[in-house]
């Protein structure tokens, strides 16, 4: 292998380069195996390899060192070269500096023949323009306008610049000596002053903004400029206003007019602004004063709401117009003009709020009770009515008669939506149209009214009526349909705390007044829990009298002592099976009526009392051991009602007195160990001896001894 540069190139391995030299010498390999091996030629292939290579070394060094000395006699080269650029540069800088110094020096020469020349001119051109001002200040004073800038009305630019600093002029010389021509000149002013107006108003009229913002330059120093913006903005507006919704348009034509105005006024901010005042006090005022003067006396409600109406969208209109360049202080602007529109309405707006409010709450309870062919029964308080109250509360005394209501609870939801929507259209309202600063106060009058007209004209007038209503526990056949005033009147004190919190709230609860409502709130609520507990209490005692007066019309003696046992059905009697199917629709109907942690505390207290019932009626009658197996299946059956109260504690009571019924029946010699069984031994014994002493046989058995 001949060793050439190319071998080398990266990237370089010795090792492999090794392997490939011997490979390639014959018998130097492992090619043809062990026996062909021959390290003599293989020694003699890397001795002449290794000579190649000391000769491709010289060849290499001898071109390094000859490639060196052309380079170190370019580098000379290159060097010299650049000393060379170096003077020349040097030589041209300083060319440069005195060019400069020249131009500099006959720019100073310039500047001062041009201040000489200024200084000469400026005097010359004022005289030539004060020349120009006495020929035609002469024209004025001879009457006889000749020149051809007041002729020609291509000129009349240029005629109103002389016309006004005539004017000017004028009005520094005596009156008496120059009265004429100050006339004159004043005549003349006005009517070129006209003719610009004039010209703006044609120029508007076909579109031409150009032409407008040549006329307005002009007079811009004339005094009638104002009336040019005042024939811009009336102008505006003609053909504005096409459609019903004023509020639109208006926001229509701002846009439009901020979009030219800058291109005709050098003060477009304060032509908008003027545009925008007019539109209020002229337009939005008129259309404002038209809706509600005509109903502001004779109709509240659409009074209110066209108030409500027209000052939304009235803000939503400042609100769209803020957008605009008005100023410094636009939304100051802006709120004055609004307040000059509706100062007058919102002062008494509240007022005018309260009053239909407690207008319009009583029509729409009047009209529910005039529906139910209902005169409203005056609900007494203080003294003797008072005093009523406490008894009934404390010991469900029916005192004076009970009123017949037919079954109606005089609640309606229909009522109560109603009452409810029109007292949202007034918080809605007023959170619109009160001041800040009065807002609290306000809504919290609006509450009260609420609470007077639903809490207590309507809920609490009910739960009166509904507790009138609840009879004796000893009447037969009683209707007990004060549920339903209790599922009514809950259903609506979820609408009235959902009110409460969405619409009352958010306009109270960073202001003093929140506790006040809270507190008004939890008073009327505890207000009429009272009387509804008042009420669940006494129609659970009268649920109570209709089961007693069940049993004591259908449980005869004879059922638990029967005159022929051998002829006895095993099951339930009557009276169980009416009493179990009044208790089982009275708790359908509790639970439909209530909710919560209600139904369950409403629920055991109904439990226990018909377990004291049943327990008490039990131990009014003798039992044979055939009736006693009556009475357990009786208890069994008042036991499978029980469960469905789904309390724990009525179950229990249920389970016990059932045990209890299994004294009836067992063997006498049995009598002590199932009294000490697991649902009996915690019982006090007399509670057992009472029910062993109902036993027929309790004298001849000598049952006695078992609890001595």
């Amino acid at each position: 292998m001949a060793a050439t540069a190319e071998l080398f190139e990266e990237p370089f391995v010795a090792d492999e380069y090794i392997e490939r030299l011997a490979w390639r010498t014959p018998g130097g390999g492992s090619r043809g195996g062990a026996e062909t091996f021959d390290p003599k030629r293989l020694l003699e292939q890397f001795v002449n390899h290794i000579e190649e290579l000391k000769m491709m070394d010289e060849r290499i060094q001898r071109k390094v060192e000859k490639l060196e000395h052309q380079c170190q006699k370019e580098a000379k080269e290159f060097a010299r070269k650049v000393q060379e650029l170096q003077k020349s540069n040097q030589v041209a800088f300083q060319h440069f500096q005195e060019l400069d110094e020249h131009i500099s020096y006959v720019a100073t020469k310039v500047c001062h023949l041009g201040d000489q020349l200024e200084g000469v001119n400026t005097p010359r051109q004022r005289a030539v323009e004060a020349q120009k001002l006495m020929t035609y200040f002469n024209e004025f004073l001879d009457g006889n306008l000749q020149s051809d800038v007041f002729n020609n009305s291509e000129k009349i630019k240029e005629a109103a610049d002389i016309i006004q600093k005539l004017h000017l002029i004028a009005q520094e010389l005596p009156f008496d000596r120059f009265a004429e021509v100050k006339s004159k000149i004043a005549s003349k002013y006005h009517d070129l002053e006209h003719q610009l107006i004039q010209e703006f108003t044609s120029a508007q009229r076909r579109g031409e903004i150009s032409r407008m913002r040549e006329v307005a330059a002009v007079l811009l120093h004339f005094k009638g400029y104002s009336h040019c913006v005042d024939v811009y903005i009336n102008q505006c507006q003609e053909g504005a206003y096409m459609r019903n919704d004023i509020f639109e348009d208006s926001a229509l034509l701002c846009q439009r007019v901020n979009k030219e105005v800058g291109d005709i006024f050098s003060n477009p901010e304060i032509i908008l602004a003027k545009l925008i005042q007019n539109i209020f006090e002229i337009k939005i005022q008129n259309f404002v004063k038209e809706h509600l003067e005509e109903c502001r006396k004779s109709d509240a409600e659409q009074y209110l709401k066209n108030l409500y109406d027209l000052y939304t969208r009235t803000t939503n209109l400042s609100t769209k117009l803020m957008e605009f360049n008005l100023g410094t202080d636009k939304q100051t602007f802006l709120s004055k003009l609004i307040k000059s529109i509706f100062l007058s309405y919102l002062e008494n707006y509240i007022d005018v709020e309260i009053g239909y409010l407690k207008s319009r709450s009583s029509v729409i309870l009047q009209r529910y009770y005039d529906s139910k062919n209902h005169q409203k029964r005056p609900i007494g308080s203080g003294g003797i009515q008072d005093l009523k109250e406490r008894i009934r509360q404390r010991t469900n005394l029916p005192l004076g008669p009970s009123i017949e209501t037919h079954g109606e609870t005089f609640l309606a939801q229909e009522v109560v939506v109603n009452l409810l929507q029109e007292t949202k259209h007034a918080f809605e309202r007023c959170h619109k149209l009160s001041d800040p600063s009065d807002l609290p106060k306000n809504a919290f009058r609006i509450f009260s009214i609420l609470v007077d007209y639903l809490c207590i004209e309507h809920i609490d007038y009910a739960l009166e009526i509904g507790l009138a209503a609840i009879p004796s526990p000893d009447s037969r056949n009683a209707n007990l349909y004060f549920l339903d005033v209790v599922h009514q009147a809950n259903t609506i004190f979820h609408l009235f705390d959902k009110q409460f919190n969405d619409h009352l709230m958010p306009l109270i609860s960073s202001s003093p007044k929140l506790t006040e409502c809270l507190q008004k709130k939890k008073d009327i609520i505890e207000q009429m829990e009272v009387k509804l507990d008042t009420g669940i209490d006494r129609t659970l005692n009268c649920m109570v009298g209709q089961m007693k007066q069940i049993l004591a019309a259908e449980q005869k003696k004879t059922d638990f002592k029967p005159e022929d046992e051998n002829n006895v059905l095993i099951q339930y009697t009557s009276a169980c099976a009416k009493v179990c199917l009044y208790i089982r629709k009275h708790v359908e109907k509790i639970r439909n009526s209530m909710d919560g942690k209600n139904v369950d505390t409403v629920l055991l207290e109904l439990g226990v009392r018909f377990h004291r019932l049943i327990y008490e009626h039990l131990q009014q009658f003798s039992y044979s051991s055939m009736g006693g197996m009556l009475a357990i299946c009786d208890v069994a059956e008042y036991r499978k009602c029980a469960k469905e109260f789904k309390i724990p504690l009525v179950l229990q009571l249920f389970d016990t007195l059932h045990s209890l019924c299994n004294l009836l029946v067992v063997a006498p010699d049995n009598l002590k160990q199932v009294c000490s069984g697991e649902q009996l031994a915690s019982l006090d014994k007399n509670i057992l001896h009472s029910f062993v002493q109902l036993r027929a046989d309790y004298r001849s058995s000598r049952l006695a001894r078992h609890f001595n």
